[in-house]
């Protein structure tokens, strides 16, 4: 299915504007979670997060060829693109038992030390990571340390490893009925997937992992794991999660309330169409929000905390409603924010062509991305070369660099993000479906030396944006 993209070339127009005004907030707070007495802090970042931009490729669905081969061939236009990191979902097998739908759930795993068929071999993945490598870009996959499917080796072979209900059964989490739960209170059940997640940066060398519902595991397990990765190669490890303490291990976790409150503000705005389609009772929300949200974050978090930013992922896709049923015209606006708010950016599977279907996830999805550059993967290019190129956005997870801007309109945010390297990037976007005034309180930032990014123009104030309009400035070469 063909993506609409009307809206980009609107939107592409309305960066043509000039630059921001302001009054300014401090958004820094001092960090409950890093002035524990007892808190472990035991992450390292390797360099190259700082200014990355991440991929989630979908391998069933995501080429035609639909395996780690088929990718591979993509990864050029990847690299063009300005991705440094692919993430790959689970690619190992599936279990049969209790499968759901015809080819079962990524998340359901078989074995962890093996490569699903239907994504080809240990061999092919090898060749995928070695070829990325050769492009400078990282490997991480998605691994499922929570529950295995309900015939892993384990089941049979270790028992003792599982969780167990009052009946003494083992049993998935939540609706997965697919799976059965491990426990991490067993020294044996740490040890086993320990080994597992060495073996595939000792065999393959890939560079981390996305790890599915980390919250979900003992945080004293991950302490102990992590450390003993990095001992091999410095790896980015990503947590589906929205936990702080785990975060003093953890390179990154997902920005959950982030993604929360763009769908309530879409909605407020009466653009979010998923939320009207399926009744939703969104909160009322605004651009202060958000500013609000981060230094709640800010204060929860331990000092440095990296949020990994989005518009989708492969679980929003599918069940939550695509980016263009729950932003309509706002998309644009909302992009461009997960990339310039502090944390680090991600692309889901056809994002950069505009690809609006939810993939099926436990079947063959006869419809796929058409990955013909247009309008957005031209949008998409200059979102990751902001990132790449301005050293204000790296994600270091620290805010005190970022001074808000009063507006007197509560839909309008304006920020800045700077660096003692005199970067600067200014960003101001109207969070609303109307033409809105660009009017603040107090302070307005300088546009001496600025210019628009999107044009190359001197930098100018605007007296309005238009719905869902934005301008951003850097610093005049």
């Amino acid at each position: 299915m063909k993506k609409e993209i009307w809206f980009a070339a609107l939107m592409i127009g309305s960066l043509v504007a000039g630059g921001p005004v302001v009054n300014a907030a401090d958004v820094s707070g001092a960090s409950k979670v890093s002035e524990g007495a007892d808190v472990k802090m035991l992450r390292v970042n390797p360099e190259w997060i700082d200014n990355a931009v991440i991929y989630e490729a979908n391998l069933r669905q995501g080429t035609a060829e639909r395996n780690l081969k088929g990718l591979q061939k993509r990864l050029p236009a990847l690299k063009d693109l300005g991705v440094d990191i692919v993430w790959l979902m689970p690619i190992h097998p599936i279990s049969e038992k209790n499968r759901k739908g015809t080819l079962g759930s990524y998340y359901a795993v078989r074995d962890y030390k093996a490569v699903n068929p239907e994504f080809g071999t240990l061999e092919d993945m090898k060749e995928f990571v070695h070829a990325a490598h050769l492009l400078g870009m990282k490997v991480i996959l998605d691994e499922v340390c929570n529950h295995t499917g309900c015939d892993n080796a384990w089941v049979e072979e270790h028992p003792e490893y599982y969780a167990k209900n009052e009946a003494g059964e083992m049993y998935g989490p939540f609706d997965w009925t697919d799976t059965y739960k491990l426990d991490y209170t067993n020294p044996g059940t740490r040890a086993a997937m320990i080994d597992a997640l060495k073996f595939w940066i000792e065999e393959v060398d890939i560079d981390g992992y996305r790890c599915d519902v980390a919250g979900e595991v003992l945080t004293d397990f991950w302490q102990e794991a992590i450390p003993q990765l990095n001992a091999i190669k410095p790896v980015f490890m990503l947590a589906e999660s929205s936990k702080p303490e785990l975060l003093t291990v953890f390179n990154a976790d997902y920005a959950w309330p982030m993604k929360d409150l763009f769908n309530d503000i879409a909605a407020t705005q009466g653009v979010n169409a998923y939320a009207v389609e399926h009744d939703q009772k969104r909160a009322k929300a605004d651009a202060q929000d958000i500013v609000k949200l981060l230094k709640k974050l800010d204060k929860e978090y331990p000092a440095g905390s990296i949020h990994m930013n989005m518009v989708t992922n492969h679980d929003l896709n599918s069940w939550e409603g695509t980016e263009f049923e729950r932003y309509g015209a706002g998309l644009g606006a909302f992009a461009l924010l997960s990339y310039t708010l502090p944390g680090v950016p991600m692309m889901y599977t056809g994002q950069e062509v505009g690809f609006n279907h939810a993939f099926e996830f436990f079947e063959t999805d006869p419809v796929q991305p058409d990955y013909t550059a247009n309008e957005l993967t031209a949008y998409y290019e200059l979102l990751n070369s902001l990132k790449h190129n301005h050293s204000a956005l790296n994600s270091n997870g620290q805010l005190d660099t970022m001074r808000v801007w009063d507006t007197i309109n509560p839909n309008v945010l304006a920020f800045t993000r700077s660096d003692s390297n005199g970067d600067a990037v200014t960003v101001i976007v109207n969070l609303s479906n109307e033409e809105t005034p660009v009017t603040f309180s107090d302070l307005a930032p300088s546009a001496d030396s600025m210019v628009n990014y999107f044009t190359g123009a001197p930098a100018e104030m605007p007296n309005h944006l238009g719905a869902w309009g934005f301008v951003v400035w850097v610093p005049a070469e």
